[in-house]
C-alpha cells in the first residue's frame, strides 16, 4: 500500500492506487504519492508520509 495525497484538498489515503474522485472533497483530483520508506520518515515496514513531498505537493496557495 502507498499513501496518496489529494493535490486539491490535502486529504491522504492509504490505498494500492489512487481513486478517480477524492473521497474527501468529491472532486476529480490529481493524487501524489507521499509515501516514505526510509528511516528518516519513521522507519521501515509500512510507509509513512514523506514531509518534504507532502509540503511541496499541496496547493495551499490557491486564492
Amino acid at each position: 500500500m502507498a499513501i496518496f495525497k489529494c493535490n486539491n484538498c490535502g486529504n491522504t489515503i492509504d490505498v494500492q492506487a489512487p481513486p478517480e474522485t477524492c473521497p474527501s472533497c468529491k472532486e476529480k483530483c490529481e493524487f501524489v504519492d507521499v509515501s516514505c520508506y526510509i528511516p528518516e520518515c519513521g522507519g521501515a515496514g509500512s510507509p509513512n508520509v514523506n514531509p518534504q513531498v507532502f509540503q511541496e505537493s499541496y496547493k495551499a496557495d490557491k486564492k
